[in-house]
């Protein structure tokens, strides 16, 4: 691998050599509010990645007031990762060319290269047509072209603060250090173990997988299986269990008035997708099997997804309708909603039985 951005490379080995430095000295004068601090700003910066800088300025899959996007664009520069223009550029690229040689972390060529390693030699120019509506968006605009500056006045002002509080040896591993240090290879992992360790639940075909480990680690940003398949949505964990703190903050702040406009998969939409998928792997563990009892689920499986498709892109399009629809016709769509979702009900609990039938008593047929 051959270095390209020495200036990346200094400054990331430069900091971890610091840190490595300092840190006995770090537990000479250890206090506990120096962790307070670096968990705080840790949550700050991280939730300014997550929500800002990915779901909203990456992927749009909300809107928000120009104070929200301010706040996130000023507490993003405390994990010091880059402009919000130049880190949604580099993930746009990555949505649009994941597991090819054009993904800037592709993770084909390793564990290193797709956690940091990109760091060092990729050099992709931020493309206009890519990125023209953050160019147009003078908040972001003014992050890029001050973004030394902002990183050194919010990282400084935490030093300062810290000083206040405790030794300053623990304001500066506390307080910048380690909590960058922790936000970035909490950010890193996102695309190197996420695209290794975890469960395809929802597009089988990528790397990208769900792990709730990471999810911890990320404010939500572990079920990445399920962003892949469905990038606009603002959640990434879209179970009421799943740990996604991102997407409780920003629905949250919609009902303050700070976002709006939170884009969400539709759960018919996202009912057709699973079957989609489960039908394909279905069709795999039936590979070796040619006795009747297997065609006949075979058959059995391919029409009850086929009907549940019909029934799910009927709702869905009944849906759109209902947008622009009058009111004495809404009346009407709606009832036709109802009963199609009551018909929908009974095909998925039956491909859910269908489904788990042939998972307990089949085999793949190779590694999938």
């Amino acid at each position: 691998m051959r270095i390209k951005h020495w200036d990346n490379f200094a400054f990331i080995a430069g900091y971890h050599l610091i840190l490595l430095l300092l840190f006995p000295l770090f537990i000479k004068h250890f206090e506990w509010s120096a962790l307070v601090l670096c968990g705080v700003t840790y949550i700050l910066g991280g939730l300014a990645i997550t929500a800002g800088y990915h779901r909203l300025f990456s992927h749009r899959s909300y809107k928000a007031s120009p104070f929200w996007e301010n706040l996130n664009l000023f507490c993003a520069t405390l994990a010091v990762e880059a402009s919000a223009l130049q880190w949604s550029n580099d993930h746009r690229i990555h949505h649009t060319h994941v597991d090819t040689e054009k993904d800037p972390y592709n993770i084909h060529r390793g564990f290193f290269y797709a956690h940091i390693g990109w760091l060092f030699v990729h050099h992709e120019p931020i493309q206009d047509k890519l990125v023209q509506d953050l160019k147009k968006n003078p908040r972001v605009m003014f992050q890029f072209n001050h973004m030394l500056s902002m990183s050194l006045i919010s990282n400084g002002l935490v030093f300062a603060i810290g000083c206040f509080f405790m030794h300053p040896i623990a304001a500066l591993v506390a307080g910048v250090l380690l909590r960058v240090f922790l936000i970035h290879h909490c950010t890193w992992f996102i695309n190197s173990l996420a695209h290794m360790w975890g469960s395809k639940t929802y597009a089988k075909e990528q790397t990208a997988v769900d792990n709730s480990i990471l999810a911890l680690l990320t404010f939500g940003e572990g079920y990445h299986n399920y962003h892949h398949a469905m990038a606009n949505d603002y959640r990434n964990g879209i179970r009421w269990y799943h740990f996604d703190p991102t997407k409780w903050v920003i629905w949250t702040c919609s009902k303050l008035g700070l976002t709006s406009d939170l884009k969400r998969v539709h759960k018919v939409r996202l009912q057709k997708l699973l079957v989609r998928k489960d039908k394909d792997l279905l069709l795999e563990r039936f590979k070796t099997e040619i006795d009747e009892k297997t065609i006949e689920l075979k058959k059995r499986a391919e029409e009850l997804a086929h009907t549940f498709e019909d029934k799910a892109s009927e709702i869905l399009r009944k849906v759109r309708e209902l947008k622009d629809a009058t009111d004495a016709k809404r009346a009407e769509l709606k009832r036709e909603i109802r009963e199609l979702k009551r018909e929908l009900r009974i095909h998925w609990k039956e491909w859910v039985e269908l489904t788990q039938f042939v998972v307990r008593n089949y085999k793949l047929s190779h590694a999938h």
